[in-house]
């Protein structure tokens, strides 16, 4: 499956997720690719737009491979696989920490406060997921912030990500699970970079550029 952009992306998630309206859910986008989608989506159901920040723990011995995520909460959470990789915890603390200060800066970038998601539904969006190391990361800090419940929406997933992730949550909403899988650009006729300006507008419910 081909989208024309995140836009129209959106609005078939959007047709997933109407049960949702008239429910108080929480919009949760993954800055900064899903925020447009997440926008539209929250503006589709009346609920509230918010952004979960997290950012990815890289391996020591490449920044590419992600061994975990640390969220704005300051929770870390571990991919299943780190284990295997016998990393220090004096490592995953330490560069915990320094992705966190990247974090908090975002925030404050941003203007977004403390998240506020207890006893919340909370419907994370994501434009596409490829290792969905950032996706599970978003999934472990939003209930650890104490969501009721956890809807994961997005348009494309690759199948190893989407077998790991499903059990993660309590709906799983992904509008293609292709097995060839090489990006997630490749499933947009147009993806363009998302900036930090469009983001701060979207969550502030300025009108942004068109994306």
């Amino acid at each position: 499956m081909y989208f024309k952009d995140r836009e129209a992306a959106a609005y078939q998630l959007l047709e997933k997720l109407e049960k949702y309206r008239g429910k108080n859910p929480i919009v949760a986008g993954i800055p900064r690719g899903a925020m447009p989608m997440a926008k539209i989506i929250a503006d589709g159901l009346g609920a509230e737009l918010d952004a979960v920040l997290v950012h990815k723990i890289p391996h020591p011995e490449n920044e590419e491979f992600a061994i975990g995520c640390v969220g704005i909460s300051g929770n870390i959470h571990r991919l299943p696989y780190v284990e295997e990789f016998q990393i220090s915890e004096s490592y995953i603390q330490s560069a915990a920490k320094t992705q966190l200060e990247t974090l908090k800066e975002r925030q404050k970038k941003y203007g977004l406060g403390e998240p506020k998601m207890k006893d919340r539904i909370v419907i994370i969006v994501d434009d596409g997921i490829a290792t969905g190391a950032t996706t599970i990361g978003a999934i472990s800090e939003v209930r650890s912030l104490g969501a009721s419940k956890i809807i994961l929406a997005a348009a494309v997933s690759a199948t190893s990500a989407a077998r790991e992730i499903k059990p993660l949550v309590d709906e799983f909403i992904v509008l293609d699970i292709p097995s060839g899988f090489f990006g997630v650009g490749q499933f947009f006729l147009s993806f363009p970079q998302v900036s930090d300006e469009e983001v701060i507008a979207m969550l502030h419910g300025e009108n942004s550029a068109q994306v």
